[in-house]
């Protein structure tokens, strides 16, 4: 699970006890901001004990569970490393999955995302926006993807991807 889907989790989980980001960071002792981030899958990484306390507050638990005997490909990891491919430095899932959240480029990652629009093939790429979408609003990462490509030069195939997804 990644952190990610536990920020969207919490978001729905906060929502349906009819409490605000702040009243959440309130009785976790966080900064509304840190409840922000984590709900909109921007937060690098999140102690324990926060975590703890924020899922305490929306009435949910973080439970280890085996893993499933198959698993569904995880097209995060493959476009990461597909978008990895000749570079010195690998875009990591994190990097990746934030990119596609916010529309925005990590520092020194505009080759990564040219080579994965260009190189990567249509099911990989539909793969990647139904896993990411699991955790935005409808259309945002589309629309992150078109912001994306365009800024690295490479639309030509991005409409197979958006309208297919």
């Amino acid at each position: 699970m990644r952190l990610q889907e536990i920020g969207h989790s919490i978001r729905r989980a906060r929502i349906g006890r009819g409490l605000t980001q702040s009243e959440l960071a309130q009785g976790a002792g966080l900064s509304r901001a840190t409840v922000n981030r984590l709900e909109m899958g921007n937060f690098p990484d999140l102690g324990v004990q926060k975590l703890q306390a924020l899922l305490e507050d929306v009435g949910l638990t973080l439970a280890l569970l085996p893993s499933p005997k198959t698993r569904k490909p995880d097209y995060i990891r493959l476009a990461s490393t597909a978008a990895s491919v000749s570079f010195k430095e690998a875009l990591t899932e994190a990097e990746l999955i934030r990119a596609l959240l916010s529309g925005k480029i990590p520092s020194g990652r505009r080759p990564h995302f040219r080579k994965l629009f260009e190189e990567v093939g249509s099911n990989l790429m539909r793969g990647l926006v139904s896993e990411v979408s699991r955790w935005s609003k409808p259309g945002k990462v589309e629309k992150s993807i078109a912001a994306i490509a365009n800024i690295v030069g490479a639309t030509e195939r991005i409409p197979q991807w958006l309208t297919t997804a």
